[in-house]
């Protein structure tokens, strides 16, 4: 016997669902957000959510792409940017825009993008870079490097700092090291790696810049 599809809600699309779901997800985190609390919020049966999204990752990979639209609506990228510039706006940018959502980053990674927003910027961006010299395998691999640096530095942010103003029990730097008194370089350390986010965000992408130029031998 064919399964009934469920019948399609009249008050429901697709974008009110990606926006219910982000707007939870800062209430939940990830691992809270579930398809029957979305529906909950929205007033549907779940199954009506199966119209839109045939299982979780789909939803997620919608979401990541809303995260990505609202991020490029606000970019600041000028025009007259040289490539050093344009690392700089889009890593701030990202950071930016994870930040703001409780564990943005790991929505973020590993997510496919929908329709081909994302590249109208791409396409710049690798522009710019192969007018200023690099190759387009250079590029990429500048863009891309800048890409997953971001990524991986807000995860690791975000799971000490949910939220901006908002830490996890554990990540205590007097406390840690006090039960790391026998290795004080170690111990010292704990500021520099639990602390100060931004900042050390901003060192780590101008040494990743630096490198950058350096290896490709672009001024």
């Amino acid at each position: 016997m064919a399964t009934q599809r469920p019948q399609r809600s009249p008050k429901l699309d697709k974008r009110q669902v990606v926006g219910t779901a982000l707007r939870l997800l800062n209430e939940t985190g990830l691992d809270g957000l579930t398809l029957r609390a979305i529906a909950k919020e929205l007033d549907v049966q779940a199954p009506a959510l199966y119209w839109h999204f045939k299982n979780k990752q789909e939803l997620l990979d919608e979401m990541a792409t809303e995260m990505y639209r609202r991020m490029a609506e606000d970019a600041a990228v000028a025009p007259g940017d040289g490539w050093r510039e344009r690392l700089l706006a889009t890593g701030r940018g990202l950071r930016a825009a994870l930040l703001s959502y409780r564990d943005g980053a790991k929505v973020f990674s590993g997510s496919r993008f929908t329709g081909t927003l994302h590249a109208v910027e791409m396409e710049r961006t690798l522009t710019l870079f192969t007018e200023e010299g690099f190759t387009l395998a250079q590029a990429v691999r500048a863009t891309s490097t800048t890409y997953l640096y971001t990524i991986g530095f807000v995860t690791e942010e975000q799971g000490v700092q949910p939220l901006p103003g908002e830490r996890r029990e554990g990540y205590d730097v007097r406390e840690r090291a006090r039960r790391m008194a026998d290795f004080p370089l170690s111990a010292a350390a704990g500021a520099e790696i639990f602390e100060d986010y931004g900042r050390h965000f901003e060192e780590g992408l101008a040494l990743l810049i630096a490198g950058i130029a350096a290896r490709y031998g672009v001024d």
